[in-house]
C-alpha cells in the first residue's frame, strides 16, 4: 500500500514537471503542444451576436463544424494559401476555428484559442492571402446553404480582424 501510494505521488510530481507539461485540457488528440496562454472569449476578437437567428442559420453547432471544415479543407489545397497552412496544426486550427464562429455567432461554445494577433504572428499574411481565405469561407457557406444575409452578419464580425492578420 505504502510502496503504491510512494509510486502515485512520484508520476505525479513527474508528470506536473514542466519537461512532461500536458497538453490543455481543451486540446484534442493530434494536436502539438503549444506554450501557456491566458484563455479568454475576448480572445475571439469579437463580441457574440445576439440573436440566435444567425445561429440558426448556420445550422448550430453541427452546421458550423461542416463549414469550417470545408473551409479548412478548401484552404489547404489553394494554391493561394497552401504555404501557409502547410506547417498549421490542423487539428487545432479547425477546432478553434469551430469555437471562434460558434462564439461569435452566439452559440453554446466559448473561444479557447489565443487571440488573432499572437495566433497570426510572424505568419505574414497578405492581404490578399486574408481575401483569399475569406472567398473561400463564402464558398463554404454558400455549400452550406447559409442565407446570404446570415453571411454578411458573420463576415461583418470577422472584418475587423484584418489587422491583427494581415502583416504585410
Amino acid at each position: 500500500m505504502r510502496s503504491t501510494f510512494a509510486f502515485t505521488l512520484g508520476a505525479l510530481l513527474v508528470l506536473a514537471s514542466p519537461a512532461f507539461a500536458q497538453p490543455t485540457p481543451w486540446a484534442q488528440p493530434g494536436e502539438t503542444a503549444i506554450d501557456p496562454y491566458a484563455v479568454d472569449n475576448a480572445n475571439a476578437g469579437a463580441e457574440p451576436l445576439a440573436e440566435g437567428a444567425v445561429f440558426e442559420a448556420f445550422g448550430g453547432v453541427e452546421g458550423v463544424s461542416r463549414i469550417i471544415d470545408d473551409l479548412v479543407d478548401r484552404s489547404v489545397i489553394d494554391p493561394r494559401l497552401e504555404e501557409i497552412f502547410k506547417p498549421t496544426d490542423l487539428v487545432r486550427l479547425r477546432r478553434t476555428l469551430k469555437e471562434q464562429v460558434c462564439f461569435i455567432l452566439g452559440g453554446p461554445c466559448a473561444y479557447t484559442g489565443r487571440d488573432m494577433a499572437s495566433s497570426h504572428k510572424d505568419l505574414g499574411v497578405t492581404t490578399a492571402e486574408f481575401n483569399a481565405l475569406v472567398e473561400n469561407l463564402q464558398g463554404a457557406m454558400d455549400a452550406a446553404g447559409v442565407p446570404f444575409r446570415a453571411q454578411n452578419r458573420l463576415l461583418a464580425k470577422l472584418a475587423p480582424m484584418k489587422g491583427d492578420v494581415v502583416e504585410r
